[in-house]
This record gives structure tokens, C-alpha cells and sequence, in this order.
């Protein structure tokens, strides 16, 4: 599954979800309050802008925004809120494409780095994210916490969340540290929707080192946005670097 099939043009439409998930004003609200903060009155790049959920926002509130994305279909539905001039889109990947400008901040929001499948992919997001940045740039990545202590020996898949007309699981790969995520979606009849989507899963500590070979050093790691203290069963952090 490449990522720009995944995020086609049906994914774009289905993937706003205004006032709930992800839009809700207790999700959005700390996330951009928090990256207005971090930017210090420089400018910020997103990778994987997608439909603009946090970029929009965040330049509503005066930061100067550019974003990196891969599929046009999601940047053609960023088009529909903000033109080229008020949020400019460079066209690639977040690994190894480069946006014009001078950023004072780089980041990643809900887990994005995982979609990239290889560790060395990971590791170049980290360099180009450097490439962006001056002395004092910061790198936030707001990423989950791999669920294996979930995975029952023997088993593959785990349910990690089950509400009325909606299942999502995770099957596992974990000599790859791959996981596909499995959305259903049923209503009252007996057919179902599904999307997925793989991801590469990665520990803390290895994206640290990550950070370490692209010269970064840690600043911060918080359970949320609103800096909720990071502990053994967070379930995701919001890890901040930032070069010397």
C-alpha cells in the first residue's frame, strides 16, 4: 500500500471530521496553542500538511505557515479553506523534500511518522526536518506509544477501540515493526467500510536517537499538548527537539 493510493481522493473527503475526533476544540485548542508558542514568533513548516487540520488554525493565529505533502488530493481539499498565498504547499515527501524559507519550526502531528515504512526513511525525516532549521529550530513529533503489551502471545491483532458503527484494530508485524491499522465502519445492514493504513511503530528511545543523529537533543516530552507529565502508560507524547 503506497501512501499517495491510500490518501486518494475519497480519504481527503471522508477525512475532516469538523467539532468531533481530531477537530474537537479540546484536541485542536492545545495542539495550536502549543506550536504558536514553540514557533517564537518565526515561521513554521508542517510535513504531511494533509487537509491543513492544524496548519490552518495555527496561521489563522498569525504564525506564517508552509506545508510538505504528498497526496494532491488531500492538499486539493486544503484549497478549499485557504488559497496558496495565505498557506504555500511544496508537493513531496516529508523524508527528502525541501520547502523555500526560514522556519524556526518544524513538525509532525498524529502520528505521521509512522507512515513512513523504514527505519532509514525515519531517520532522513529527521535531517530534513535539520535541513529546515536554524541554531535553536525546534522538531516537535506528536506520536503514539506501540500497544504490545496488548498483544497476547501468539496473537497478531489487537482491538483498540470499539464504539457503536465502529471497530479499529491493529494487526502486527513485529519482527518489522510494522502494524496495519484496520478502521471499520457498519451501520444497521451486514456490509461494512474498511480503510487502512500501514505505519512503522517506533519507541521513544529509538526516536531519540533518531533526533541524536541529526543533531538534535531532547527538550521536552509531555503525555499531550497540554503537557501532561509522560509516564509508563501514556499511550502517545508530544516530544520536542531543538538544535543547539
Amino acid at each position: 500500500m503506497r501512501q499517495e493510493d491510500i490518501w486518494d481522493a475519497d480519504a481527503a473527503e471522508r477525512y475532516d471530521t469538523p467539532g468531533v475526533g481530531m477537530f474537537a476544540p479540546e484536541v485542536l485548542g492545545p495542539t495550536v496553542d502549543r506550536l504558536a508558542a514553540l514557533a517564537g514568533g518565526g515561521a513554521a513548516l508542517e510535513f504531511a500538511v494533509g487537509t491543513g487540520r492544524v496548519a490552518v488554525p495555527l496561521a489563522e493565529r498569525g504564525v506564517p505557515v508552509t506545508g510538505i505533502e504528498l497526496s494532491t488530493a488531500m492538499i486539493d481539499k486544503l484549497r478549499t479553506k485557504v488559497d496558496e498565498a495565505a498557506l504555500p504547499v511544496v508537493v513531496g515527501d516529508m523524508a527528502t523534500t525541501v520547502a523555500p524559507g526560514a522556519y524556526t519550526l518544524v513538525y509532525l502531528v498524529f502520528n505521521t511518522i509512522s507512515n513512513l515504512l523504514t527505519q532509514a526513511e525515519q531517520v532522513a525525516c529527521f535531517h530534513n526536518a535539520a535541513r529546515h532549521l536554524g541554531p535553536g529550530g525546534r522538531f516537535v513529533i506528536e506520536l503514539w506509544v506501540p500497544e504490545l503489551r496488548q498483544l497476547p502471545p501468539g496473537r497478531q491483532a489487537t482491538v483498540w477501540h470499539c464504539e457503536p458503527g465502529y471497530v479499529g484494530l491493529d494487526t502486527y508485524d513485529v519482527l518489522r515493526q510494522h502494524v496495519v491499522s484496520h478502521h471499520f465502519r457498519f451501520g444497521e445492514g451486514t456490509e461494512a467500510q474498511v480503510f487502512r493504513s500501514p505505519h512503522r511503530y517506533v519507541w521513544p528511545a529509538e526516536l531519540d536517537l533518531m533526533a541524536q543523529l541529526a543533531g538534535f537533543e531532547l527538550e521536552s516530552r509531555h503525555a499531550d499538548w497540554a503537557g501532561g507529565e509522560f509516564t509508563a502508560e501514556s499511550r502517545s507524547h508530544v516530544s520536542v527537539y531543538r538544535l543547539p
